[in-house]
């Protein structure tokens, strides 16, 4: 890649990056010239994404990381530091739906438990906080820095069942939008933030959601989404990565506060 999309020098920190939309998204800024520090809670899957990365020639250090614990976001960034550079990009993928939050016939709203309900907000909302706050300082004493937050549709629709999953991903949003403004105001206009919000991806998260784990056939859920997004299909991992990539280069200079779907469509659907 050249031009203004070009991430060539840069360096990057992919947190969530040892599982399919986040590793995706490393493979790419990696293939755009950019050096990428994969962080994950899964120390094995972020050196598997690393060693995939560094396979294909560029650099890439792995990075075991809760990312809900400051101490160890720290360590991470200081790590990152050492081993690749400054930090320029950003890339909040860290989070998920938890079954424990999520209504089902055997589990009704009156009897979600307060703690895991707040852990899943935690998981998708205070996992984007505080590596910002950790990295922040150091965009604001160069003036410029990227960073990219993967929200959801169940964000800005919230999704029937999914409930502490649909608030955590709304206050991401909404994070997204008050910290783009932030650091504009406060530190300097070359500080961006924006949000990538993904329809139905398949992936480990939430196939107990979609996939019968008997039969492997679509559960209710699963033929319902199946119908009701206009592209009547899941998206894949990879589908992600090109508006990713657009958003933190310099071929979005002017772009801060936005949230962009990738979701075949659905959140164009009002059912009818």
């Amino acid at each position: 890649m050249s031009g203004a999309g070009s991430l060539a020098g840069r360096i990057a920190v992919v947190t969530g990056a040892g599982g399919a939309i986040c590793g995706a998204i490393a493979d790419g800024l990696a293939g755009a010239g950019a050096a990428v520090a994969v962080w994950d809670l899964d120390g094995a899957a972020a050196e598997r994404t690393a060693a995939r990365i560094r396979a294909a020639g560029a650099r890439a250090v792995a990075v075991g990381c809760d990312v809900l614990d400051p101490a160890q976001v720290a360590t991470a960034a200081e790590r990152t530091a050492a081993e690749l550079g400054a930090v320029e990009i950003l890339v909040n993928g860290a989070g998920g739906s938890r079954q424990a939050a999520t209504t089902s016939a055997e589990l009704p709203f009156s009897r979600i438990v307060p703690a895991d309900l707040m852990a899943t907000v935690s998981l998708n909302y205070l996992s984007a906080v505080l590596p910002a706050q950790a990295l922040c300082d150091g965009f604001a004493a160069r003036e410029r820095g990227v960073i990219l937050n993967i929200a959801s549709v169940a964000g800005m629709r919230p999704l029937t069942r999914a409930v502490a999953y649909s608030n955590g991903k709304a206050a991401l949003i909404s994070f997204t939008q008050w910290l783009a403004v932030h650091l504009a105001q406060e530190y300097s206009p070359r500080i961006r933030v924006n949000a990538l919000a993904p329809g139905f991806v398949l992936t480990a998260q939430n196939r107990f959601l979609l996939v019968d784990a008997d039969s492997g056939e679509p559960t209710a859920r699963g033929h319902r989404i199946l119908h009701t997004v206009p592209m009547a299909r899941y998206g894949e991992p990879g589908e992600m990565v090109g508006a990713a990539l657009w958003l933190v280069s310099d071929a979005a200079s002017y772009v801060t506060g936005a949230v962009i779907p990738i979701d075949g469509g659905l959140s164009a659907y009002a059912g009818v």
